[in-house]
């Protein structure tokens, strides 16, 4: 594939990333040593695009790369506010536009920046008029403590929207081979060049036990998490899978990915695993 790098506003970056949710979990080890491995050797491999957000760890994701990573030469560190984690299970949106700004202030200081490069919008508020959750990122904008802004979990309807307060440069919706609700939305940024950044991009693991995505993935000499992740990578040139993991080797063979290529034979018989349009 000769197009593996994106620009997402004005920074480049390779078109797959990590996610680093798994690094902390809901709490994170009190040994945190391994999971600071798996960040510096994510950097190692090429990866310079990173997705954490405030509510993994509850703050303590972003300490974590800050420690792992800090000063971030040539690394872009996108996090998220917006969405709030009292429980394990429990995922509440508060888009209050005091309670943006205060969020994204301890994100400053636990990541050690003085401005963020990428901030999501991790849920809109159905409490909060849009217009007062974009209206908060877009002062945090002028102000000079974000630079780019981004959405999590929208409807086209919603994006067209948010663009009329401030410029969208990236959108975070669940998307993979077999989960394409979202099709609308990736097929409006492809045209509108924002980027689309796809969680559980492998189906949280289950691809595995496909048998086509395993025969397939066998005459590549590859495996059905790799494959997956390549069907993204040929899906569009706006898309960048963020696969997350906490084991070294996961992250190696997540990164090899991006070597596989896919003819339109593969991606045909890839076509019978995806829902219809």
């Amino acid at each position: 594939m000769d197009n593996l790098r994106l620009k997402i506003g004005e920074l480049d970056i390779h078109r797959l990333g990590f996610g680093a949710m798994r690094l902390t979990g809901y709490r994170p080890a009190a040994d945190r040593t391994e999971a600071i491995r798996v960040a510096r050797r994510a950097v190692e491999l090429g990866i310079d695009f990173i997705d954490t957000a405030d509510a993994y760890g509850v703050g303590a994701n972003e300490e974590l790369l800050a420690e792992a990573l800090h000063p971030y030469d040539n690394l872009l560190i996108a996090t998220k506010v917006g969405h709030t984690r009292p429980s394990p299970r429990e995922w509440i949106p508060c888009g209050r536009p005091e309670y943006l700004r205060q969020a994204t202030e301890l994100s400053l200081r636990r990541l050690r920046v003085e401005r963020i490069d990428l901030l999501q919008l991790h849920r809109v508020d159905p409490a909060v008029p849009l217009a007062d959750q974009l209206g908060a990122l877009a002062g945090l904008v002028a102000e000079g403590k974000v630079r780019h802004v981004g959405l999590s979990e929208v409807s086209v309807q919603q994006l067209q929207e948010a663009r009329r307060y401030v410029e969208v440069v990236s959108v975070q919706n669940r998307y993979n081979l077999t989960d394409r609700q979202h099709e609308e939305v990736l097929d409006y940024c492809t045209a509108e060049g924002i980027a689309f950044i796809p969680w559980v991009p492998i189906a949280h693991g289950e691809h595995a036990a496909s048998q086509l995505l395993g025969l397939i993935a066998g005459e590549l000499g590859a495996t059905a998490a790799q494959l997956s992740l390549s069907w993204l990578l040929h899906r569009s040139p706006q898309l960048v899978p963020i696969p997350g993991t906490s084991s070294l080797d996961h992250l190696e063979e997540n990164v090899a990915a991006a070597a596989l290529t896919l003819t339109e034979t593969h991606l045909a018989r890839l076509a019978a695993l995806s829902p219809s349009r």
